[in-house]
């Protein structure tokens, strides 16, 4: 299982986008409630060690966090979506996705280049 950091405050986001200069920060919002959002993140378990290896993870539930969610979409401008992935570097989104576009292997691989 991959070890997430859980997102559960917009006090989070700053220190994200900190952190996010030293290392890049890979957020994955969820509905649990969702079966998109559930083969999601089990492919993204799948390329758990390899996420972790590149980035920093964080899970975001966002139907226990309906707000933080909400900011996350101001906070980073983009529009809110269910799965999504936002990926942050040097504090600014330098990659999103929703739905299946969200490709795990594509994200080590992003990471990397």
């Amino acid at each position: 299982m991959t070890n997430w950091n859980e997102l559960t405050d917009v006090l989070q986001f700053e220190e994200i986008k900190e952190l996010s200069n030293e290392r890049p920060v890979l957020i994955y919002k969820h509905s649990t409630t969702c079966g998109i959002s559930g083969n999601v993140l089990h492919n993204l378990e799948t390329y758990g060690e390899a996420l972790a290896g590149a980035y920093e993870l964080y899970y975001l539930d966002l139907l226990a966090y309906r707000s933080v969610s909400n900011a996350a979409a101001e906070v980073f401008d983009v529009i809110h979506q269910s799965p999504q992935v936002i990926i942050v570097e040097n504090g600014e989104v330098v990659h999103h996705a929703s739905h299946f576009a969200i490709q795990p292997e594509k994200l080590v691989t992003l990471a990397t280049s």
